[in-house]
């Protein structure tokens, strides 16, 4: 009866897996009630790593080869199984394959705009995005971690916790690149090295290994990409008044020409606060031309620096509060208000 139980069992001689491209990570070997041949051929071929799972512990890790299955070659199974003695199965255990090639072009990006500490702006919220690669570096870590008894496991069960670790370690990359935000977009490939070293440990906890990671964009939402191009732009005229109040006049002119298009409520308004631009910068004007004359010409020109300026107290107040404005979006220092505002004041007088 012993007999006709081993003839009729079947036994397979050949273990091995042909990846069919669709991002199996991990693979199972069928069984069924098939048992192994003793001296049956195991063949792991490049980018794959297999191992031998027997009564639920790993028994044996294989690289890339062909081996002979004795109790040579799986020394660790030795002692589990007696395959000298006759009609007695050999040994049966379970066998994963593991594709240990790069897995690329998986995708990473911010959902919503994440807050990080900036040394020029203070706290900023930004939007990133790019991709990296990853593979199976730890089959034996990965197998208890992650894919477990599973007959197959695809990247794709694992891309949404990979995509969560790099987001939540943006900010610590971007603390520890020491990089202001406007140095940061520009140099995309200093920040992708800081968040690779961030993620390295992490990745390595599930067997894996992080081959490269790329930024493709760091960018502001809309509306702080506004204030800082308002900041930008009171930087390249720094705090000269005059050039400062015809910044703000050639800001007001699209608004002015889109209230004027539309009919909207805001004419009066934007038109003031044009106006007021206007006057005080011709207030400055006559100023500046006044100082750089000399001599006769002074003398000629006093008639003229008596003459009223047209300066109105409305004017005046409705540009205070722009500058107010630009205050409280961080555009202007304190320093930098109190100084304007007292120059303005002293057209009142």
């Amino acid at each position: 009866m012993a007999l006709m139980d081993f003839i009729k069992k079947q036994f397979i001689d050949i273990i091995q897996w042909t990846e069919d491209g669709d991002g199996t990570l991990a693979w199972r070997f069928p069984m069924r009630d098939m048992e192994i041949q003793n001296g049956g051929q195991l063949v792991v071929r490049e980018s794959q790593m297999a191992i031998f799972v027997n009564e639920g512990q790993v028994a044996d890790v294989f690289t890339p080869g062909t081996y002979k299955l004795t109790t040579q070659t799986l020394p660790v199974l030795t002692y589990l199984k007696n395959w000298d003695k006759l009609f007695e199965s050999p040994f049966k255990s379970d066998v994963y394959f593991f594709s240990t090639r790069q897995q690329i072009d998986q995708k990473w990006g911010t959902p919503q705009p994440i807050t990080i500490r900036d040394k020029d702006f203070g706290a900023v919220r930004l939007r990133a995005f790019g991709n990296y690669a990853f593979r199976v570096a730890d089959p034996k870590l990965f197998h208890t971690e992650i894919s477990g008894t599973r007959e197959s496991y695809p990247v794709a069960d694992l891309e949404g916790q990979l995509r969560g670790l790099v987001l939540q370690n943006i900010s610590n990359a971007i603390a520890a690149s020491g990089l202001p935000f406007l140095d940061l977009a520009a140099n995309q490939v200093m920040f992708a090295d800081a968040l690779t070293k961030e993620l390295a440990p992490l990745f390595a906890k599930l067997g894996l290994l992080i081959e490269n990671l790329t930024v493709q964009n760091v960018s502001l939402p809309e509306e702080l990409q506004k204030i800082l191009d308002q900041k930008i732009g009171m930087g390249m005229v720094g705090n000269d008044m005059g050039k400062f109040m015809q910044y703000q006049t050639a800001q007001a002119i699209p608004k002015f020409a889109e209230g004027a298009g539309s009919g909207g409520g805001g004419i009066a308004g934007d038109a003031m606060g044009l106006g007021a631009g206007v006057a005080l910068g011709q207030v400055l004007a006559q100023n500046l031309q006044a100082g750089l004359q000399g001599g006769g010409a002074a003398a000629q020109a006093a008639p003229a620096a008596a003459a009223p300026v047209g300066v109105k107290p409305e004017d005046v107040m409705a540009t205070l509060e722009k500058l107010g404005e630009l205050k409280s979006k961080g555009i202007l220092t304190q320093e930098e208000f109190d100084a304007k505002k007292a120059e303005l004041l002293k057209k009142l007088v």
